[in-house]
């Protein structure tokens, strides 16, 4: 398992150099001069030195491949830059953002797999059947509804109806823990409930095959009851597609948080990137795409490690 690890670890190297890369082009590859655009509003009073300092602080100065190596070296050493707008390190504000994005998306995760999974289980248990029929038109449902759609009517209709609207004032858990749920479970609620739609219709899937196979039969014959048969055997197997598919949804969890910590006033990362994409904030943009891909990378490899568990047929060696 040692060893699995390590070599993973060694093959994320190539993977994360050109996620940097990338990085680097992006700011590259926009329209016009990123310089001129953010020296825009201050007119023909902006000296060519001022704008030579400022491609230097952003690490537009020298060559594509020197800004590729600085960049690099910077986030090997933990400093992703400064922001342009407050001057502190663009890590600093990460870090304080992430925990809100963090709490988020584990609420979501958990939300989505406590009721995706009894709801796969028993569609494919009862498979043709009516509550069949009925789930799978519910996770249909929970799929085609967009999540801004969902959001949206969880902060209008209840001031419509009942003169009421969830918070939008953040509260830390360390703080009051109760009102932090109250402010962040509305929110993990949209992002789950997408994501539970979807685990649903894939947990039903995979448990209709693995209740096919020779084992599930045998332990039929040998007597067990259902509960067993479907807890002891065949749900375990079933669940190695489903984890995949969970570390799959971590970046659209992060992405979908762009727009539902914007709606419900959380200062998250998805928040905080939209602000940065609207003052132009490039350091920051760039921080949190790193941030996200390497947060990517860990999830894949644990997911991977996982699977040893659900079926100990799978070895590391």
């Amino acid at each position: 398992m040692t060893r699995y690890i390590a070599r993973r670890m060694l093959g994320m190297i190539p993977t994360a150099l050109v996620l940097l890369f990338l990085v680097v082009l992006m700011i590259r590859v926009l329209p016009g001069n990123i310089v001129d655009i953010l020296l825009s509003d201050f007119g023909a009073s902006v000296s060519n030195e001022q704008k030579e300092r400022l491609a230097e602080h952003l690490g537009l100065s020298g060559s594509l491949p020197e800004q590729y190596i600085r960049y690099v070296a910077g986030v090997a050493r933990g400093d992703l830059g400064q922001s342009l707008w407050d001057q502190r390190p663009v890590t600093t504000i990460i870090l304080e953002r992430a925990p809100v994005t963090a709490e988020v998306a584990v609420i979501a995760i958990v939300f989505s797999v406590i009721i995706a999974i009894p709801i796969g289980v028993i569609s494919a248990v009862r498979q043709d059947s009516p509550i069949d029929y009925i789930l799978r038109t519910v996770s249909i449902l929970g799929i085609s509804l967009p999540s801004f759609v969902v959001a949206v009517a969880i902060v209008i209709f209840p001031a419509l109806w009942w003169g009421k609207s969830v918070p939008f004032t953040y509260t830390g858990i360390t703080e009051n823990p109760i009102q932090n749920l109250i402010i962040v479970g509305p929110p993990a609620a949209v992002l789950g409930l997408r994501l539970s739609a979807t685990i649903a219709r894939m947990v039903r899937t995979t448990m209709l095959e693995v209740m096919q196979q020779d084992y599930i039969r045998t332990a039929k014959a040998k007597g067990l009851n259902d509960y067993g048969v479907i807890a002891r055997h065949a749900l375990k197997n079933a669940l190695i597609p489903v984890v995949t598919l969970l570390g799959l949804q971590l970046a659209f969890l992060v992405g979908g948080s762009v727009i539902t910590e914007s709606i419900f006033a959380l200062p998250g990362l998805g928040r905080l990137l939209l602000e940065s994409i609207a003052s132009r904030d490039y350091p920051i943009i760039q921080g949190v795409v790193v941030v996200v891909g390497f947060l990517v990378m860990i999830t894949n490899l644990l997911v991977d490690l996982s699977y040893a568990y659900l079926d100990p047929r799978i070895r590391y060696s």
